[in-house]
């Protein structure tokens, strides 16, 4: 069966669902349009001018990538700058790009869970703990008689996404005892008398980002003149999506036996290690990308090494003076294990939905440093 992006972004939205990504992040459609068809889909960690060109030349339709084009506002496009001539050759040539990046690092199965997994550790427990406050339940009250329309408003938000899951509400019934009028203004009531109306409670859960937003259209929509709703901070345990993962070896090793693991499993040429390198480790935090922002959450585990990339020298000092290990393998190297895994996850996806798509992993992306 002929295939869309649309219908490609449907199936990425199951292998890490935009809901999961950091509220600073971009990710999602960055060029092309819904309805155009896809034969064959590139999976690559950047949209490169390079890689983008290719993906031209090589008539693909679609190009997955996990870093972003477009991070930050744009405020001009210039051809001749990396950004604008990638966006110019995809336009040209009519293939879009399209970026999971923080939705899959979190995602369960994502590229957290795989590294993890690629070096060995087991019983993983989400490392980045901050996330336990960024969900609220969202309660809001109307009248019975509006609850069909209320619930096409709620459809315009990014409510009740959680996880794996979207599109999520609990409803029930109950009575509205109050000295107001109602919103109706069809029933009088005499001074001090209470009125009762059937009115529905809408419970959902809302990301912290999109919260002040959605209140704000909620009270442009519906009918009350004042909108009644209650906000609940929401305390999650053991959620198994989020940044970082913690888990434990297969058998303890010292921070240099580790190490070496590691570098045989990734097939690298070189790590950098700080630390006693006699450390024992039997449990391990770790970090695809640039692990740095997480220090605090891997001081706060009983995770005795962290790996990751683009750590700093203050990391290891840090690290150092709390008799823990860091493994620094690079950003590269802890990124670009999604181009295969991806590949074959979507593909198999695909298949399984019977969409006639070619997916392929892009061979053509080399670590930009090289050590001498």
């Amino acid at each position: 069966m002929p295939a869309s992006v649309a219908d490609i972004i449907n199936v990425m939205g199951v292998i890490a669902p935009v809901s999961l990504a950091e509220d600073w992040d971009n990710v999602g459609l960055q060029v092309g349009q819904m309805e155009w068809p896809v034969k064959t889909v590139w999976i690559a960690l950047d949209p490169s001018p390079d890689i983008v060109a290719a993906a031209c030349q090589k008539k693909v339709n679609l190009l997955i990538t996990h870093h972003p084009l477009i991070f930050r506002a744009l405020k001009s496009v210039h051809f001749d700058s990396p950004a604008g001539s990638a966006i110019f050759m995809a336009a040209k040539h009519r293939v879009a790009i399209f970026a999971a990046h923080t939705n899959y690092d979190n995602a369960v199965e994502g590229l957290n869970d795989t590294l993890a997994r690629r070096i060995g550790l087991s019983n993983l427990k989400v490392l980045d703990t901050s996330g336990n406050s960024q969900i609220y339940k969202l309660v809001v009250y109307v009248p019975a008689e509006f609850v069909h329309e209320f619930i096409k408003i709620l459809n315009e938000t990014q409510v009740g996404n959680y996880g794996q899951h979207s599109d999520g509400a609990f409803i029930s019934v109950g009575k509205d005892a109050t000295n107001l009028e109602p919103f109706t203004a069809t029933v009088r009531k005499s001074a001090g008398e209470f009125l009762q109306a059937d009115t529905i409670r809408f419970e959902t859960l809302v990301h912290h980002g999109d919260l002040n937003g959605i209140i704000e259209h909620l009270k442009r929509c519906q009918p009350y003149k004042t909108m009644a709703y209650d906000i609940y901070p929401l305390v999650r345990s053991n959620r198994k999506w989020g940044l970082g993962r913690v888990g434990e070896l297969a058998k303890s090793a010292d921070l240099r036996s580790f190490a070496m693991h590691i570098k045989k499993k990734l097939g690298l040429a070189t790590v950098k290690i700080a630390g006693d390198l006699s450390l024992p480790i039997n449990k391990a935090a770790v970090c695809t990308g640039s692990g740095s922002s997480l220090m605090k959450y891997f001081f706060d585990s009983e995770a005795q090494v962290f790996v990751s990339g683009d750590l700093r020298y203050h990391d290891a000092k840090d690290a150092v003076s709390a008799n823990r290990g860091l493994i620094d393998i690079g950003h590269f190297a802890s990124e670009h294990l999604i181009v295969d895994i991806l590949a074959e996850r979507l593909s198999r996806l695909l298949t399984d939905k019977g969409l006639n798509v070619k997916v392929e992993a892009c061979k053509l992306e080399r670590d930009p440093f090289v050590i001498i």
